[in-house]
Protein backbone atom coordinates (compact mmCIF):
# COMPACT_ATOMS: atom_id res chain seq x y z
CA UNK A 1 0.00 0.00 0.00
CA UNK A 2 2.87 2.37 0.81
CA UNK A 3 4.35 1.71 -2.63
CA UNK A 4 1.03 2.48 -4.33
CA UNK A 5 0.71 5.78 -2.45
CA UNK A 6 4.21 6.80 -3.49
CA UNK A 7 3.53 5.93 -7.12
CA UNK A 8 0.17 7.71 -7.05
CA UNK A 9 1.72 10.92 -5.73
CA UNK A 10 4.47 10.74 -8.35
CA UNK A 11 1.94 10.28 -11.17
CA UNK A 12 -0.09 13.31 -10.02
CA UNK A 13 3.01 15.51 -9.80
CA UNK A 14 4.25 14.42 -13.21
CA UNK A 15 0.85 14.88 -14.84
CA UNK A 16 0.69 18.47 -13.59
CA UNK A 17 4.28 19.07 -14.66
CA UNK A 18 3.61 17.71 -18.15
CA UNK A 19 0.79 20.19 -18.74
CA UNK A 20 2.91 23.02 -17.31
CA UNK A 21 5.95 22.22 -19.47
CA UNK A 22 4.04 21.34 -22.64
CA UNK A 23 5.61 23.06 -25.63
CA UNK A 24 5.38 23.20 -29.38
CA UNK A 25 7.41 24.11 -32.43
CA UNK A 26 6.54 27.79 -31.97
CA UNK A 27 8.67 27.86 -28.81
CA UNK A 28 11.87 26.62 -30.48
CA UNK A 29 14.71 28.95 -29.58
CA UNK A 30 12.95 30.52 -26.60
CA UNK A 31 14.83 28.57 -23.91
CA UNK A 32 18.43 29.19 -22.90
CA UNK A 33 21.06 27.22 -20.99
CA UNK A 34 21.03 24.59 -23.74
CA UNK A 35 24.13 22.95 -22.27
CA UNK A 36 21.71 21.34 -19.80
CA UNK A 37 20.29 19.28 -22.67
CA UNK A 38 23.61 17.93 -23.93
CA UNK A 39 23.72 14.25 -22.95
CA UNK A 40 26.65 12.64 -21.17
CA UNK A 41 27.73 9.03 -21.00
CA UNK A 42 28.22 6.82 -24.04
CA UNK A 43 25.84 4.06 -22.89
CA UNK A 44 22.77 6.29 -22.67
CA UNK A 45 23.59 8.07 -25.92
CA UNK A 46 24.11 4.78 -27.80
CA UNK A 47 20.54 3.79 -26.91
CA UNK A 48 19.11 7.05 -28.17
CA UNK A 49 18.62 8.49 -24.69
CA UNK A 50 15.90 5.92 -24.03
CA UNK A 51 17.36 4.18 -20.97
CA UNK A 52 16.00 6.35 -18.14
CA UNK A 53 14.41 3.27 -16.56
CA UNK A 54 17.54 1.12 -16.71
CA UNK A 55 20.38 3.58 -16.15
CA UNK A 56 22.54 3.24 -13.03
CA UNK A 57 25.60 4.78 -11.44
CA UNK A 58 27.25 8.03 -12.45
CA UNK A 59 25.52 8.22 -15.85
CA UNK A 60 22.20 8.28 -14.03
CA UNK A 61 23.07 11.74 -12.68
CA UNK A 62 22.14 13.11 -16.10
CA UNK A 63 19.49 10.65 -17.32
CA UNK A 64 17.57 9.85 -14.13
CA UNK A 65 18.99 10.59 -10.66
CA UNK A 66 16.87 7.79 -9.19
CA UNK A 67 19.21 5.33 -10.92
CA UNK A 68 22.09 6.52 -8.75
CA UNK A 69 20.51 4.54 -5.90
CA UNK A 70 21.37 1.33 -7.80
CA UNK A 71 25.09 1.99 -7.31
CA UNK A 72 27.06 -0.36 -5.10
CA UNK A 73 30.18 1.09 -3.51
CA UNK A 74 31.89 3.92 -5.38
CA UNK A 75 31.95 4.75 -9.09
CA UNK A 76 33.91 7.40 -10.99
CA UNK A 77 33.33 8.43 -14.60
CA UNK A 78 34.98 10.65 -17.17
CA UNK A 79 33.30 11.30 -20.51
CA UNK A 80 34.49 13.28 -23.54
CA UNK A 81 32.27 14.31 -26.43
CA UNK A 82 33.30 15.68 -29.81
CA UNK A 83 30.13 17.72 -30.15
CA UNK A 84 28.70 19.67 -33.08
CA UNK A 85 30.21 22.86 -34.60
CA UNK A 86 33.71 22.31 -33.14
CA UNK A 87 32.40 22.25 -29.57
CA UNK A 88 33.66 19.81 -26.95
CA UNK A 89 31.96 18.56 -23.79
CA UNK A 90 33.81 17.11 -20.81
CA UNK A 91 31.94 15.41 -17.97
CA UNK A 92 33.26 13.97 -14.71
CA UNK A 93 31.30 12.48 -11.82
CA UNK A 94 31.70 10.38 -8.67
CA UNK A 95 28.99 8.53 -6.75
CA UNK A 96 29.28 6.64 -3.48
CA UNK A 97 26.86 4.83 -1.19
CA UNK A 98 26.71 5.96 2.42
CA UNK A 99 25.07 3.07 4.28
CA UNK A 100 21.35 3.41 4.85
CA UNK A 101 21.48 7.16 4.20
CA UNK A 102 21.50 6.61 0.44
CA UNK A 103 23.85 7.40 -2.42
CA UNK A 104 25.37 10.80 -3.16
CA UNK A 105 27.13 12.09 -6.24
CA UNK A 106 28.96 15.13 -7.52
CA UNK A 107 29.38 16.03 -11.17
CA UNK A 108 30.77 18.67 -13.51
CA UNK A 109 29.98 19.25 -17.17
CA UNK A 110 31.94 21.86 -19.16
CA UNK A 111 31.17 22.93 -22.72
CA UNK A 112 34.03 24.66 -24.56
CA UNK A 113 34.48 25.94 -28.09
CA UNK A 114 37.20 27.35 -30.28
CA UNK A 115 38.17 31.02 -30.00
CA UNK A 116 35.78 33.44 -31.71
CA UNK A 117 36.98 36.59 -33.48
CA UNK A 118 35.71 39.85 -31.97
CA UNK A 119 34.01 42.13 -34.53
CA UNK A 120 32.43 45.57 -34.31
CA UNK A 121 30.45 47.96 -36.52
CA UNK A 122 33.67 49.79 -37.38
CA UNK A 123 35.70 46.61 -37.84
CA UNK A 124 33.35 43.94 -39.26
CA UNK A 125 36.34 41.84 -40.37
CA UNK A 126 37.63 41.61 -36.83
CA UNK A 127 39.45 43.69 -34.23
CA UNK A 128 42.27 41.19 -33.83
CA UNK A 129 40.94 40.09 -30.46
CA UNK A 130 39.41 36.70 -29.67
CA UNK A 131 37.15 35.35 -26.94
CA UNK A 132 36.20 31.84 -25.84
CA UNK A 133 32.75 31.32 -24.29
CA UNK A 134 32.46 28.69 -21.58
CA UNK A 135 29.36 26.97 -20.23
CA UNK A 136 29.48 24.79 -17.12
CA UNK A 137 27.06 22.81 -14.97
CA UNK A 138 28.01 21.62 -11.48
CA UNK A 139 25.76 19.05 -9.82
CA UNK A 140 25.07 17.56 -6.40
CA UNK A 141 22.90 14.42 -6.40
CA UNK A 142 21.13 12.43 -3.71
CA UNK A 143 19.32 9.16 -4.38
CA UNK A 144 17.74 6.52 -2.18
CA UNK A 145 15.49 3.50 -2.32
CA UNK A 146 12.16 4.42 -0.72
CA UNK A 147 11.01 0.78 -0.76
CA UNK A 148 12.34 -2.44 -2.25
CA UNK A 149 10.60 -1.47 -5.54
CA UNK A 150 10.67 2.34 -5.65
CA UNK A 151 13.73 4.60 -5.86
CA UNK A 152 13.92 8.38 -5.87
CA UNK A 153 16.67 10.83 -6.78
CA UNK A 154 17.21 14.57 -7.05
CA UNK A 155 20.05 16.60 -8.57
CA UNK A 156 20.71 20.26 -7.80
CA UNK A 157 22.48 21.93 -10.71
CA UNK A 158 24.46 25.17 -10.65
CA UNK A 159 24.68 26.73 -14.12
CA UNK A 160 27.25 29.28 -15.27
CA UNK A 161 27.60 30.81 -18.74
CA UNK A 162 30.38 33.26 -19.57
CA UNK A 163 30.73 35.29 -22.78
CA UNK A 164 33.30 38.13 -22.93
CA UNK A 165 32.70 40.16 -19.73
CA UNK A 166 29.12 38.98 -19.32
CA UNK A 167 27.87 35.99 -17.41
CA UNK A 168 24.65 34.34 -16.30
CA UNK A 169 24.14 32.00 -13.37
CA UNK A 170 21.18 29.89 -12.35
CA UNK A 171 19.93 26.87 -10.47
CA UNK A 172 17.96 23.89 -11.74
CA UNK A 173 16.58 20.68 -10.27
CA UNK A 174 16.19 17.20 -11.74
CA UNK A 175 13.76 14.76 -10.09
CA UNK A 176 13.52 11.07 -10.92
CA UNK A 177 11.56 7.98 -9.89
CA UNK A 178 11.94 4.32 -10.83
CA UNK A 179 9.53 1.48 -10.12
CA UNK A 180 10.42 -2.20 -10.38
CA UNK A 181 7.37 -4.52 -10.29
CA UNK A 182 9.68 -7.54 -9.94
CA UNK A 183 8.77 -9.23 -13.23
CA UNK A 184 11.28 -10.16 -15.97
CA UNK A 185 13.41 -7.10 -15.39
CA UNK A 186 10.54 -4.74 -16.24
CA UNK A 187 11.07 -1.21 -14.91
CA UNK A 188 9.23 2.08 -15.19
CA UNK A 189 10.66 5.57 -14.73
CA UNK A 190 9.58 9.20 -14.69
CA UNK A 191 11.87 12.23 -14.71
CA UNK A 192 11.46 16.01 -14.50
CA UNK A 193 14.55 17.76 -15.88
CA UNK A 194 15.89 21.29 -15.67
CA UNK A 195 13.18 22.80 -13.48
CA UNK A 196 14.16 26.19 -12.13
CA UNK A 197 13.87 29.99 -12.33
CA UNK A 198 14.73 32.07 -15.37
CA UNK A 199 18.30 33.25 -15.98
CA UNK A 200 19.64 36.62 -17.11
CA UNK A 201 23.01 37.88 -18.37
CA UNK A 202 24.80 40.68 -16.54
CA UNK A 203 28.24 42.27 -16.70
CA UNK A 204 30.37 45.33 -17.30
CA UNK A 205 29.33 45.81 -20.93
CA UNK A 206 25.75 46.49 -19.83
CA UNK A 207 26.98 49.79 -18.34
CA UNK A 208 26.52 52.72 -20.75
CA UNK A 209 27.74 56.31 -20.45
CA UNK A 210 24.93 58.60 -21.59
CA UNK A 211 23.70 62.16 -21.31
CA UNK A 212 20.69 62.25 -19.02
CA UNK A 213 17.68 63.71 -20.93
CA UNK A 214 16.95 67.27 -19.83
CA UNK A 215 20.32 67.73 -18.12
CA UNK A 216 22.90 70.44 -18.86
CA UNK A 217 24.61 69.49 -22.18
CA UNK A 218 27.93 70.42 -20.60
CA UNK A 219 27.45 68.14 -17.61
CA UNK A 220 29.49 64.93 -17.46
CA UNK A 221 28.05 61.72 -18.80
CA UNK A 222 26.30 59.44 -16.37
CA UNK A 223 26.81 55.69 -16.17
CA UNK A 224 23.52 53.86 -16.66
CA UNK A 225 23.10 50.12 -16.23
CA UNK A 226 20.96 48.32 -18.79
CA UNK A 227 19.48 44.85 -18.33
CA UNK A 228 19.14 41.91 -20.68
CA UNK A 229 15.98 39.91 -21.21
CA UNK A 230 15.60 36.84 -19.04
CA UNK A 231 15.27 33.36 -20.52
CA UNK A 232 13.69 30.07 -19.46
CA UNK A 233 15.47 26.80 -18.82
CA UNK A 234 14.86 23.91 -21.27
CA UNK A 235 12.59 21.91 -18.97
CA UNK A 236 11.15 18.51 -19.90
CA UNK A 237 9.18 15.60 -18.47
CA UNK A 238 10.05 12.02 -19.43
CA UNK A 239 8.32 8.66 -18.99
CA UNK A 240 10.25 5.50 -19.77
CA UNK A 241 10.35 1.74 -19.43
CA UNK A 242 12.88 -1.07 -19.73
CA UNK A 243 12.19 -4.73 -20.42
CA UNK A 244 14.58 -7.66 -20.19
CA UNK A 245 13.77 -9.61 -23.34
CA UNK A 246 16.50 -12.24 -22.91
CA UNK A 247 18.52 -13.32 -19.87
CA UNK A 248 19.89 -16.82 -20.22
CA UNK A 249 23.31 -18.43 -20.20
CA UNK A 250 25.70 -15.58 -20.91
CA UNK A 251 23.38 -13.56 -23.12
CA UNK A 252 21.15 -10.63 -22.16
CA UNK A 253 18.99 -8.28 -24.24
CA UNK A 254 17.26 -5.23 -22.76
CA UNK A 255 14.77 -3.03 -24.65
CA UNK A 256 14.16 0.60 -23.66
CA UNK A 257 11.73 3.33 -24.66
CA UNK A 258 11.12 6.89 -23.45
CA UNK A 259 8.58 9.59 -24.23
CA UNK A 260 9.84 13.14 -23.66
CA UNK A 261 7.56 16.19 -23.38
CA UNK A 262 9.50 19.44 -23.85
CA UNK A 263 8.66 23.02 -22.94
CA UNK A 264 10.75 24.43 -25.79
CA UNK A 265 9.85 22.38 -28.87
CA UNK A 266 7.92 19.34 -30.04
CA UNK A 267 7.86 16.12 -28.04
CA UNK A 268 10.23 13.24 -28.74
CA UNK A 269 10.15 9.44 -28.75
CA UNK A 270 13.31 7.50 -27.96
CA UNK A 271 13.99 3.79 -28.49
CA UNK A 272 17.02 1.67 -27.68
CA UNK A 273 18.37 -1.83 -27.12
CA UNK A 274 21.42 -3.36 -25.50
CA UNK A 275 22.91 -6.81 -26.04
CA UNK A 276 25.33 -8.02 -23.40
CA UNK A 277 27.57 -11.09 -23.50
CA UNK A 278 28.95 -12.43 -20.24
CA UNK A 279 28.49 -8.99 -18.66
CA UNK A 280 31.71 -8.00 -20.44
CA UNK A 281 30.86 -7.09 -24.06
CA UNK A 282 27.95 -4.81 -24.95
CA UNK A 283 26.49 -3.76 -28.29
CA UNK A 284 23.90 -0.97 -28.34
CA UNK A 285 21.65 0.87 -30.74
CA UNK A 286 18.89 3.44 -30.61
CA UNK A 287 16.77 5.94 -32.47
CA UNK A 288 15.25 9.33 -31.60
CA UNK A 289 12.27 10.74 -33.49
CA UNK A 290 10.11 13.88 -33.44
CA UNK A 291 7.56 15.51 -35.74
CA UNK A 292 9.56 18.75 -35.51
CA UNK A 293 10.54 20.15 -38.91
CA UNK A 294 14.21 19.59 -39.80
CA UNK A 295 14.86 17.47 -36.71
CA UNK A 296 18.63 16.77 -36.65
CA UNK A 297 18.74 13.69 -34.38
CA UNK A 298 18.29 10.08 -35.47
CA UNK A 299 20.24 6.81 -35.38
CA UNK A 300 22.68 6.03 -32.55
CA UNK A 301 25.10 3.11 -32.14
CA UNK A 302 27.75 2.06 -29.65
CA UNK A 303 29.59 -0.64 -27.76
CA UNK A 304 31.18 -1.23 -24.38
CA UNK A 305 33.87 -3.39 -22.82
CA UNK A 306 34.11 -4.29 -19.13
CA UNK A 307 36.99 -5.88 -17.23
CA UNK A 308 36.90 -7.18 -13.66
CA UNK A 309 40.11 -6.90 -11.66
CA UNK A 310 39.34 -8.37 -8.27
CA UNK A 311 36.81 -6.08 -6.63
CA UNK A 312 37.45 -3.34 -9.19
CA UNK A 313 35.51 -3.11 -12.44
CA UNK A 314 36.71 -0.99 -15.38
CA UNK A 315 34.40 -0.06 -18.27
CA UNK A 316 35.13 1.65 -21.58
CA UNK A 317 32.16 2.80 -23.70
CA UNK A 318 31.89 4.42 -27.13
CA UNK A 319 28.89 5.79 -28.99
CA UNK A 320 28.15 7.48 -32.30
CA UNK A 321 25.12 9.65 -33.05
CA UNK A 322 23.92 10.63 -36.53
CA UNK A 323 23.42 14.38 -36.82
CA UNK A 324 22.05 16.19 -39.87
CA UNK A 325 23.73 19.44 -41.01
CA UNK A 326 26.70 18.88 -38.65
CA UNK A 327 29.45 16.31 -38.22
CA UNK A 328 28.18 13.18 -36.49
CA UNK A 329 28.68 13.22 -32.71
CA UNK A 330 31.05 10.83 -30.93
CA UNK A 331 31.20 10.04 -27.21
CA UNK A 332 33.94 8.33 -25.19
CA UNK A 333 33.43 7.23 -21.58
CA UNK A 334 35.66 5.58 -18.99
CA UNK A 335 34.28 4.25 -15.68
CA UNK A 336 35.81 2.60 -12.68
CA UNK A 337 33.79 0.88 -9.97
CA UNK A 338 35.21 -0.22 -6.62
Amino acid sequence: MKTLRIIGCAVVVLAVATSAFAGNEGRIGTAGAQELRIPVGSRGVAMGGSAIAGVTGTEAIFWNPAGVAESEGTEATFSYQAYIADMNVNFAAVTTRIGDFGTVGISAKVLTMDDILVTSEDMPEGTGEFFAPTFSVLGLTYSRRLTDRVAFGVSTLYINESILRESATGLALDFGFTYDPGWRGLKFAAVIKNWGPEMRFDGADFDQNVQIPGSDPNSPLKTVKTTSASFELPSSVQFGMAYELVNQNRNAVVLNSTYQSNNFNNDEMRFGAEYGYNDALFIRGGYTSSDQDEYIEGLTLGFGLALNLGETRMIVDYSWAKTDYFDDKQYYTFKIQF
